[in-house]
């Protein structure tokens, strides 16, 4: 099963808003009151807010194909579209998402491997990224691939103060 990628633009909002809703819910709702994932979902995943980060020029968006259906997608930042490091040397990872009927099918392995690409492309030194401390199983994923931790910070879901594991990868 491979993949191939294409870069998200103005044309894809609508799909790229679904996409993002669908696989955030899906992934924590377990974990987290109803009223924090609805408040998140609505202020994170808003059309205002999808469209400034698809016009931020240090962000960019790739839709994960398979057979012609998106899979996943993640978002990179460069430079100071990054939330905390802003280091010119990297790449932030802020999200990295399958759906849930394509999970355990090592597609993620395929997309981590084109975020890796990217940033050598880029001629980056590191990638970094923020998971959330009770993610074990992103958490080991992102180990089995090298990623190491390197810091903590808040991450705020609904009225929930949570937090992030900072784990980076050299390249």
């Amino acid at each position: 099963m491979q993949l191939y990628y294409k870069l998200c633009n103005i044309k894809n909002l609508e799909k790229l808003i679904n996409i993002s809703r669908t696989t955030y819910n899906d992934a924590f709702r377990e974990n987290n009151t109803e009223k924090n994932m609805k408040e998140y979902l609505e202020s994170a995943f808003s059309k205002s807010k999808m469209i400034k980060e698809l016009k931020e020029k240090n962000t960019e968006f790739y839709f994960a194909y398979l057979n012609n259906i998106i899979v996943g997608y993640f978002k990179i930042n460069s430079d100071q579209a990054q939330t905390d490091i802003n280091d010119k040397l990297s790449i932030e990872l802020e999200r990295f998402y399958i759906l849930k009927e394509f999970q355990r099918k090592k597609l993620g392995d395929q997309m981590i491997k084109k975020v890796i690409s990217i940033a050598e492309k880029k001629e980056k030194e590191y990638i970094w990224l923020g998971v959330w401390e009770k993610n074990d199983k992103a958490i080991s994923f992102y180990r089995e691939y090298g990623f190491v931790k390197f810091g903590e910070h808040p991450y705020i879901l609904g009225q929930d103060v949570q937090t992030d594991y900072l784990m980076k990868l050299n390249v």
